[in-house]
């Protein structure tokens, strides 16, 4: 019966959007038009690249050429695999949802189990650096100094949570010494693993990029659709209005921050919290990258509430020290 109840009231929902869309059609036009212009403009130059690049260097053995030689380093720290130190590293010059297709080809590769995977997947949320220091700094809150602050107040957390996490299913640990040669030799035995030649590991990194790309591109129009359709329907002042879009959709709720007439350090505060808990838009790009493994969301659920706090604080401690 309950789930008969539920199957009723997901019509209904969608029933509603629908009307919506029809009577709110030009502000759901300028919200997709708004969309498209974030993801061609921002996402896709700055994701695509690593995307491709991480790709070719999984299926070439580096995954695990690095985290055999950072092995000791990534369980001693963390309590974990040493290939965890390939998503880290990528995913600080990528920006997600990066880490979680990252982890994705590591655990389809056989090289973490579902238990590391859900554990990484804790740590490793990192914004694009650029977008932080052009686009938050300067377009949102038009000043620069304040986007390095932002950037290492969102980037310091990952590290604690990582720490506070490190007890959460601790990887099995390898006594053996770290050898460079043997890194290499572990290097070159995975891509021969891999079988294919190097034209098919591009033309495969190439779709398998572009197929996440319009994953990310389909989840971020649609939740700008249900915040405008929500915008529309109810009263909300500009605070609560940039709260609520905040926690729908970052960028979003960003854009509402930039417009509040609130001093620059409170501005600063909600936009790193944003930036830190990625939004419900960056948890379902997760979801839909993670949704048919064993891996699990609610680890990663639970460190990105732990990250805003931890990140908002810094930040509001740290601003008049930095501003000084």
């Amino acid at each position: 019966m309950k789930k008969k109840i539920m199957s009723a009231l997901i019509v209904l929902i969608i029933l509603l959007m629908a009307i919506e869309v029809l009577l709110k059609s030009r502000y759901i036009i300028e919200a997709v038009s708004f969309s498209l212009k974030l993801w061609q403009e921002n996402i896709f130059p700055s994701l695509f690249p690593f995307f491709v690049v991480s790709h070719l260097l999984i299926n070439c053995g580096f995954a695990s050429f690095l985290g055999e030689l950072l092995r000791p380093f990534m369980y001693h720290l963390f309590r974990i695999k040493g290939e965890a130190s390939f998503v880290l590293a990528m995913s600080l010059l990528s920006g997600f949802p990066s880490s979680a297709k990252y982890t994705r080809e590591l655990y389809d590769k056989g090289l973490i189990n579902e238990h590391e995977a859900s554990k990484l997947l804790t740590f490793t949320h990192f914004s694009n650096p650029l977008f932080i220091i052009a686009t938050v700094s300067i377009m949102f809150l038009n000043n620069q100094d304040v986007g390095l602050l932002i950037m290492i107040c969102h980037y310091i957390p990952n590290i604690i949570i990582g720490l506070l996490f490190r007890n959460y299913y601790v990887s099995k640990k390898d006594t053996s010494r770290v050898s460079l040669k043997y890194s290499f030799n572990l290097m070159h035995s995975k891509r021969l693993e891999a079988g294919k030649s190097f034209g098919l590991m591009i033309s495969n990194a190439l779709m398998n990029s572009i197929n996440t790309l319009l994953l990310v591109l389909g989840v971020v129009t649609m939740f700008l659709i249900i915040t405008t359709i929500i915008n529309q329907n109810l009263s909300l002042t500009l605070y609560n209005q940039s709260i609520l879009n905040g926690i729908l959709e970052m960028t979003q709720g960003l854009k509402y921050v930039s417009l509040l007439s609130i001093p620059l350090k409170n501005k600063a505060v909600l936009s790193v919290m944003f930036i830190s808990f990625g939004g419900l838009s960056v948890h379902m790009q997760t979801i839909g990258l993670i949704s048919d493994t064993k891996i699990k969301y609610l680890p990663f659920f639970i460190a990105r509430i732990l990250h805003a706090s931890i990140s908002g604080l810094l930040l509001y401690l740290s601003f008049d020290y930095w501003f000084m």
